[in-house]
This record gives structure tokens, sequence and C-alpha cells, in this order.
């Protein structure tokens, strides 16, 4: 009995509670019995709630669970001194230190190996990384049971340190008032559906549900089973099976795959990593609904975006409006600039320049930046829109770093900032303007091509002779009067650039994923020019049959959820509200067999979910 009951409540570092587990979803029909008792009585509900949310996050973070209760009392008492005040300079200074030390344990804990290796490489020191926590705790607890050399990084800081920063600045700008029971404000903060991955809730949201009473339709009843399925079904049959059967033995080890192979697996980790956070958002938004709240959309079908600009619209969108609002808004938007952005994105660019150890790395970036500002004092017209640019590389930059302590991570938010600028700049060109411009594009990689005959020149050449193509056919059609007959070809033109640009930049995100924080940027960067050289030399193309039958049921799995996630809207919804509607017998009928074939898909280990290390 008291092995069951350890096994209960203590926490294993290997078996954290995961959605996927058979654990959770008997945790969950606890929790919801006890709810359905309680729902008409509000504190004691909320009370019950806090409780099990606490619980939940020490399941999966073990002692961790210390930080989250010491920045909620924190951030419940900083915002009411923040309202308490009476003057605007003692009302922001209690921001700024609230904002600090929010910021103090999210650096802390997810940045100090990037930080400590970036200045050992600036200034050639031997600093290392020393565990002050965990050596507070050796105190307390008279031995020596926490390893003061490493830093481990806690499950879901970013997400509960992003809704605690969200809920000081809107108590400060007068949106909401600061909660007064302390038990609502921890609800609000740990409610264990998005507690460790999201997605990121405004308080301004989620607080008045709180006081709400609960209810619950049944067409939100089928709703809710409906997200939990479709969840699990994207979790465990889309993103597990592929990662395992496929995408991760790629990934940790390109150079025993061919160009092929790497191309396919690269391609098959954008569908994977959808897959993961998505479904895990179905599911945190289908139990959320069960008790009675309503979580915000965190993806709008990212894949079928037509330009770069509309992913970040449609991806992780609750990270993309915190962003926006508590990021580039403050750095002055569309409108202007501050002297932030000019400090960062100078700081980031000199650290990179000394960083990089790279001669043409380095005169590229000085390059860039002196050509920005020479348009910017010689083009007074260009003001407005090189300030807009700036500010928006600065938010990719640093949503790029939010995502993993690593260049990599920099990389790939930086990739994805010149997107959006290229796409802003790209538009306002006329067809014409634009089947130079890539001329122009397709000779410079020629030459390169003639110059250094790498992986990466084919790589380029080949994708801008593509765009060449399409851009070519596209203004023969504009010419002419059929421009009307397609439009739909611009959209699928638009959405087919659009994933593979997408998914090129996440050679660097994967790459960076799921390592060590120690070696991670030596570890990526080797990762992620292995699969360029890979996927950028001479293929066998008499191989590739072969190829795709040894994996034709990953193979096909991939392009089953492709075709799924680019089904019309209309369609999707009416499917959806169909089976909310259903008679709750067949509704039973119909969960029965979806898990029953959902669980025939799941691997000899559970697989964790990938934005429970951000």
């Amino acid at each position: 009995m008291l092995d069951f009951l350890q096994n209960i409540f203590a926490f294993n570092s290997n078996s954290p509670l995961l959605f996927t587990q058979f654990y959770f979803w008997v945790f969950f029909a606890l929790v919801f019995a006890v709810f359905s008792r309680l729902q008409n009585r509000q504190l004691m509900r909320n009370t019950w709630l806090c409780v099990v949310s606490l619980f939940f996050y020490y399941k999966t973070s073990g002692l961790f669970v210390l930080i989250l209760l010491f920045t909620t009392a924190f951030n419940y008492k900083q915002a009411h001194l923040i309202d308490e005040v009476k003057t605007n300079e003692w009302k922001r200074r209690n921001l700024i230190i609230g904002l600090l030390v929010n910021v103090f344990f999210l650096f802390y804990f997810k940045y100090a190996y990037f930080i400590t290796d970036v200045i050992n490489n600036l200034f050639d020191t031997d600093f290392r990384i020393f565990n002050a926590f965990a050596f507070f705790g050796n105190v307390l607890s008279g031995s020596e049971r926490f390893d003061v050399s490493s830093i481990l990084l806690p499950i879901g800081i970013s997400f509960y340190t992003f809704q605690n920063i969200s809920y000081l600045m809107d108590v400060y700008r007068k949106r909401i008032r600061p909660m007064q029971e302390i038990l609502n404000f921890g609800l609000y903060v740990s409610f264990f559906p998005s507690l460790v991955a999201g997605p990121i809730i405004r308080a301004a949201e989620f607080v008045p549900q709180i006081y709400k009473k609960y209810h619950l339709t049944q067409k939100y009843f089928g709703l809710a089973v409906f997200w939990i399925l479709n969840g699990l079904a994207k979790k465990i049959i889309l993103s597990d099976y592929i990662a395992v059967n496929f995408v991760d033995r790629v990934f940790e080890n390109p150079g025993m795959f061919s160009g092929f192979e790497n191309l396919v697996a690269l391609f098959g980790y954008s569908l994977q990593v959808y897959a993961d956070f998505s479904g895990y958002t179905d599911i945190a938004i289908g139990v959320a609904l069960l008790m009675g709240f309503h979580l915000p959309k965190n993806f709008n079908a990212p894949y079928k975006a037509p330009n770069a600009a509309n992913f970040w619209k449609r991806w992780h969108i609750s990270l993309s409006k915190w962003l926006q609002d508590y990021l580039y808004i403050p750095l002055g938007g569309n409108r202007a600039v501050t002297f932030a952005t000019y400090l960062l994105i100078i700081l980031i660019a000199l650290t990179a320049m000394m960083l990089a150890h790279n001669a043409w790395v380095s005169l590229t970036i000085l390059a860039v930046l002196l050509r920005v500002f020479y348009l910017f004092y010689s083009r007074p017209e260009l003001r407005k829109k090189i300030n807009t640019d700036l500010n928006l590389m600065n938010t990719m930059l640093l949503g790029g770093l939010w995502h993993g302590a690593s260049w990599n991570f920099m990389i790939w938010g930086g990739l994805n900032g010149v997107g959006i600028v290229a796409y802003k700049y790209w538009r306002d060109k006329s067809a014409w303007r634009q089947v130079m411009i890539q001329a122009s594009l397709l000779a410079g990689c020629l030459l390169f091509k003639y110059f250094f005959d790498a992986p990466l020149a084919n790589i380029l050449l080949v994708w801008v002779a593509i765009i060449f193509v399409g851009t070519l056919v596209r203004y023969c059609y504009i010419m002419t009067d059929i421009k009307r007959k397609f439009a739909w070809l611009d959209n699928a033109w638009g959405i087919f650039q659009t994933f593979v640009y997408v998914s090129f930049t996440r050679l660097f995100f994967r790459s960076g994923s799921n390592l060590n924080p120690s070696d991670a940027n030596q570890t990526a960067w080797s990762t992620a020019q292995n699969m360029v050289n890979q996927i950028g030399s001479q293929w066998n193309v008499s191989q590739i049959g072969t190829m795709v039958y040894e994996y034709r049921f990953v193979f096909s799995l991939i392009i089953i959820g492709m075709l799924i996630h680019w089904l019309p809207d209309n369609f999707k919804r009416r499917y959806r509200y169909a089976f909310a509607k259903m008679h709750l017998a067949l509704m039973a009928t119909i969960v029965v067999v979806s898990v029953f074939l959902i669980y025939q898909f799941v691997t000899a280990d559970l697989q964790a979910f990938i934005y429970f290390q951000f």
C-alpha cells in the first residue's frame, strides 16, 4: 500500500505526467469527479483546481513547483503594490521590480549556459555554471542531494513567466484590476491544461471565467471530446510515430542517410512539430472546456499561409500576440523606433560577428547594417518602413531566443524575420520587377556555384531556379486576360514557397532541440551543417523508388497528415459540429473505437511534448 501511495504522490523524473498517459486520464477523471461536486461553490471549486494544478506541475517537474509557488505569491503581491500606490513614478518602479524578478528566474534557469558560453567566447574566460538554488538546497537539507554543477530547466517556465509579465503589465496599464484572492490568481497562473506548454493565456481573457457559474452544454461537451481525440491522434499517430520511425533517426545522424531522406525528414519534421504542439493545444482546449473554461486558439492551419507574415498570424498565436503587445509595440511597432531598437540590433549583430570566427559572416552582417543605416539617412521616405523592419527583426530574433538558449534558435528566428521583411519588400514590386530580381538572384547563384561548388550553393541554385520559373509563369498569365482564373494558383504557389522556406528554417530549430545546454551550440550547428551537406550533395536518383517503398508507411502518414491539414476550414468545421451534435451513445462508441485505434500507434516509450523544453 505504501509503495502504491508513493508511486502516486512521488515525482519520477523518468515518467512525468503526460496528456498521452493512461495515468493522466485517471488523474483527470478524479479531478473532474470532485470538480462536478463543487461546481456551484466557486471558492471551493477554484481552490480545488488550483491545488490539483500545483500537484500536476509537481508530477511533471518535481521540486521546481517551489519556483512556481514563489513567483505566484510574488506577482500577486507586486500587482497590488502597482495598483495601490498613488504616484506614476512608484507604479513604474514597482512594475520594473516585478519585471526584473520574473526575467531573472527565466534567464537564470533558461539562459545561464547561453550567457556563460557567450562571455567565455568573447573574453576568452573559463567561467563554469554554479547552481545557487541547488547549493542552498543542500545547505538546508544538510546533504549533497542536489548537483550544483548544472542547471535544469523547469518545464513550462517560459509560459507561466510570460503570463505573469502580461498580468503585471495589464495591471499597470489599468486594463484589469489585481485579483483579490491569491488562490484565484494561483489558478490563473497554474491552470494545469495550459501550464506546461501553453497556450499563453491573458488575465483579461481568463480571469472573468474563474468567477462564472459552471455551465456545459451538449454542444460544448461534444466539442471538448472532439478536441481531445483530435489532439491525441495528432500527437500519437502523426507526431510520435513519424518522429520515432523516421525523423529522429535522420536528425541524430544525417550522414548515414541520403540527401533525399534528409530532405523528406526536414519536411516531415514540419508536420511532426505542428502535430505535436497543436495536438497538445487541442487536448488542453478540450480538457479546459469540460471544466467550463475557454482557452484561446493557438493554431489556425499555419501551413495554409501564403507568405511568411501570414504564417506567424497562424502559428503559436498566443506567443505571436504576446510578442506583438509586449515587445514589438513597446519598441515602436510600425510607427517609430526607440533607443532600445538600435541597441538590440547592434548588440546582437556585434556579438554574432565576434563569435562567428568567420570573415565572410562578419562582412555580410556589417554590410547589411551599413546598407540599412545608409538607406535610413539617404532616403527619408523609407525611414518609417525601415523602423518597422528593425522592430520586426528584433522581435523575431528575441522570439527565436525565447524558444531556446542557443544561437541556432536565434538564427531560426532571424530567418523567419528575413522571410517576413523579404515578403513585404517583394509584394510592393511589379510583376516585371519581380522577374528581373529573380533573374538577378539566379545569376548570382550560378556565379556562387561556379566559384564555390559546395552543397549550400547547389541548394540555393535549385531553389532560386524553381522560384524564377514560377515567377516567370506568373508574369506570363498576369499579362493576359486569364489572371482571375489563376487566382487559386497564386495562393497555392505562395503556400508551397512558404512551407518550403519555413521547413528549411526548422533545420536550425530541430538541430538545437533536446540538447545538453553546455554543448548545444556546437552540436546543433554540426547537425545542421551535415544535413545541408547531404541535401546539397549529388543524389542517387535510381535509389529513390526503393527508399520510398521502404518508408512507405511513414511517408503515407506524412502525405495524409498534410492533406488533412489543407482541407477547407468550412469542411472541418462541419464535421466537428456534426460530431458534437451526435447522440451520446454513438459518440461514446466512436470514442472507444478511436482511442483503441490511436493507441495502436503508441511507440515503446511515450514521447514528451516538444514544447515542454521551451
